[in-house]
């Protein structure tokens, strides 16, 4: 692979990798949720995004030696066993039918794949693979990859191959475990929660087709202005959102060209306007990024609660765009705490959750930025 030197090459084909190395105790990594600040959905459209990961909630995967390759079950999110047939039902109508072993499983399969087509000689020691999550389910904060990028790192400090796996490429094995699955998704979440923090990413085609991975450039955290999350008990599925968009603009349709590109530019602008700690141009990206979406989506597809949400945090002079793909938003109150209780009562009165985002910071160790 680019960019190794000749002691990884050996280290990598070293016949001499066995059992005896792997490590004796439990490794645990926290993926956080992720919020799409300016910018998306021109991730999957050759655009470009910003995004930052926030410490409100997270997935944590922990993997242990064991005799057997096992992968645990959640008591929860995986239940199999319920107290009647309305009880199965009322599970399954609220929380669908999967649960995380399925991530699980299917990071394991792209990992060895490709460690094996890349050379990289894994050792033969056997793990258990358990989860937990608090990320809201069909929030758009990417609860699904936070899951997958938590495994990936318990599999790299496990096989102790961080150093032989680019940063810039493990988003790819993130996202090519969820494709694994039908899951429709970018690049950007899983950036976004490889690298943590805050992070401007350039997915121009021309990057995209030399370098199989975009530009990512972490950025300072201390830029974002106070921001709120708003988030609904029982929001649509994200999922779903994509797909006409996606064959529309397959098909050449110049009116989603157009603005896949406009929505792309809201996130150069974006960078530039933090930089200035410009927040009155802030307010108008993050209310531009949401109204060009809508116009591509329609509300029949975007969905009505999705929208009040949207509208909630509009009435009372703030600006709010999806977090992801729907069932969240992301609110900046430029006029500050008076703002903020009047968001507060109107969330309340719609039945709608709040709460102060917390940035979480980049989780890149002392290994990875030596690779960048």
């Amino acid at each position: 692979m680019e960019g190794r030197t000749e002691e990884e090459e050996e280290e990598k084909m070293d016949p001499k990798s066995t059992v005896a190395d792997q490590p004796r105790a439990g490794i645990e990594h926290r993926s956080f949720a992720r919020i799409g600040f300016l910018g998306n959905p021109s991730d999957v459209y050759f655009g470009r995004t910003i995004s930052f990961t926030i410490g409100n909630f997270w997935a944590s995967v922990k993997l242990e030696p064991s005799q057997h390759l096992l992968i645990k079950p959640h008591p929860f999110h995986d239940l199999v066993r319920f107290t009647s047939l309305d009880h199965l039902v009322d599970r399954l109508q609220n929380e669908g039918y999967y649960g995380g072993v399925r991530l699980l499983m299917a990071i394991c399969k792209i990992f060895r794949n490709y460690c094996k087509d890349n050379a990289i000689q894994l050792h033969q020691g056997n793990f258990s693979l358990s989860y937990d999550t608090n990320i809201p389910r069909q929030t758009g904060l990417s609860g699904s990859s936070a899951i997958v990028s938590a495994a990936l790192n318990c599999l790299l400090d496990f096989y102790n191959v961080r150093h032989l796996i680019k940063v810039q490429v493990r988003p790819n094995l993130v996202l090519n475990a969820e494709k694994e699955l039908g899951i429709v998704a970018g690049l950007q979440d899983r950036v976004a929660q490889v690298y943590g923090g805050l992070v401007h990413m350039d997915f121009s085609k021309e990057h995209m087709d030399k370098l199989g991975h975009g530009i990512y450039s972490p950025m300072d955290i201390s830029l974002l202005p106070p921001l709120h999350l708003i988030y609904a008990e029982n929001p649509s599925d994200s999922g779903k959102v994509h797909s006409k968009v996606r064959q529309r603009w397959l098909d050449g349709d110049e009116f989603i060209i157009s603005s896949m590109k406009e929505v792309g530019n809201v996130a150069e602008e974006g960078r530039t306007a933090l930089l200035n700690k410009d927040h009155s141009k802030l307010v108008e990206l993050m209310n531009r990024n949401f109204d060009i979406r809508r116009r591509m989506f329609g509300d029949e597809c975007l969905g009505e609660m999705n929208i009040e949400m949207v509208e909630v945090a509009r009435r009372v002079g703030a600006a709010s765009k999806f977090t992801g793909s729907g069932g969240a938003v992301v609110v900046f109150c430029p006029e500050g705490p008076s703002q903020v209780k009047l968001l507060e009562e109107e969330c309340r009165k719609s039945g709608f959750k709040i709460q102060p985002v917390k940035i979480a910071p980049s989780c890149l160790n002392d290994s990875d930025i030596q690779i960048l």
